[in-house]
């Protein structure tokens, strides 16, 4: 993440693996399949998810934070949930009141355009349109226990992008590997190890105002996953040209809407576009020498499995991406 998000995501030093589940956490999501038209990349489908209970976000203890959240048991979620006792913690990270390029003001010092196009800020959300109570944006999956922006820049919706780069595993005479069980061929996607939480990640970033998400998704590849900011002119042309070549192709949007993460708060929250780019005869960006930048701390292909343990939904991600490309899982 460069420029407004660089500065963003310097700051936030989430130690994930140090938050506890929030009550009752086996509520789980439904997800339903919809047909969606083409767009700046050739979608064929996209998964979004129902307005299911989320779990990340109610994590006791807020993210670089001591900052404990009101208790919400799942039947307490809901807006609509009479709630009387609802007391959420008011918190908003330092980073953020500080003013940054990147954040809002607070509000009342400033009169945001909620579910629209706001200047050159995108506060619609791509769950529909959300509430508004008391001049602030309510979250549309429901109570977190916490109100305020948290580490969280935007009022609402803030928009992230996240390219999951694939090709196929190959053995030493170019032919592809299948799995020994399954008998599917191997998928293998590039992911960085965040340097955050220390988890494995699909590499992607925030969408800068007034950027497209093609643009974002392509910015966010190259510099998280091949470093391009460090590269010299002639390796950077190199990279920007494969680059180009392979998110110009068909791409399959997997995923559009809501996430779960534990920097959501009761006004601020995370949404994403997730898609697919394939290097299919992996002679684009499979011969690019992976290089971590400074968003993460390594890089590399990683097969495709059920059992890999990654940050926040992106498992759920890349179980699509099998599961539409008939590999292994």
């Amino acid at each position: 993440m460069k420029a407004v998000s660089r500065h963003w995501a310097a700051s936030v030093h989430v130690a994930l693996s140090l938050i506890g589940l929030p009550y009752a956490a086996g509520t789980s999501g439904v997800c339903s399949k919809k047909a969606i038209s083409r767009s700046f990349f050739s979608s064929t489908s996209v998964y979004m998810c129902s307005a299911a209970a989320h779990v990340k976000a109610r994590c006791p203890v807020y993210p670089g934070s001591d900052t404990h959240r009101f208790p919400v048991p799942d039947h307490t979620v809901d807006w609509d949930t009479d709630c009387p006792q609802y007391s959420p913690v008011k918190y908003t990270a330092p980073t953020v009141l500080n003013k940054p390029a990147w954040a809002d003001p607070e509000i009342g010092s400033f009169s945001p355009q909620f579910n629209s196009i706001d200047g050159s800020v995108d506060r619609r959300s791509h769950e529909g349109s959300y509430r508004v109570q008391n001049g602030k944006p309510l979250n549309p999956h429901g109570r977190t226990g916490l109100e305020g922006r948290g580490l969280l820049g935007r009022w609402g919706p803030n928009h992230a992008a996240d390219p999951i780069v694939t090709r196929w595993k190959r053995d030493s005479t170019g032919q592809c590997v299948h799995h020994t069980n399954s008998q599917l061929p191997v998928l293998q996607f590039v992911s960085i190890k965040r340097l955050d939480c220390g988890e494995w990640a699909i590499p992607g970033g925030m969408v800068d105002p007034g950027e497209r998400i093609s643009q974002t998704l392509q910015r966010e590849f190259s510099e998280e996953a091949l470093n391009s900011l460090q590269a010299s002119p002639s390796q950077r042309e190199n990279i920007q040209k494969r680059i180009a070549e392979l998110f110009n192709s068909a791409g399959l949007q997997v995923y559009k809407g809501y996430v779960d993460d534990p920097r959501n708060t009761d006004n601020a929250w995370m949404e994403t576009v997730a898609v697919n780019f394939h290097d299919e005869s992996g002679n684009s960006v499979s011969e690019l020498p992976l290089q971590a930048g400074d968003d993460a701390g390594q890089v590399s292909w990683i097969d495709v499995d059920s059992s890999l343990a990654l940050y926040a939904n992106h498992l759920h991600f890349l179980e699509t991406v099998a599961k539409e490309r008939n590999a292994h899982w």
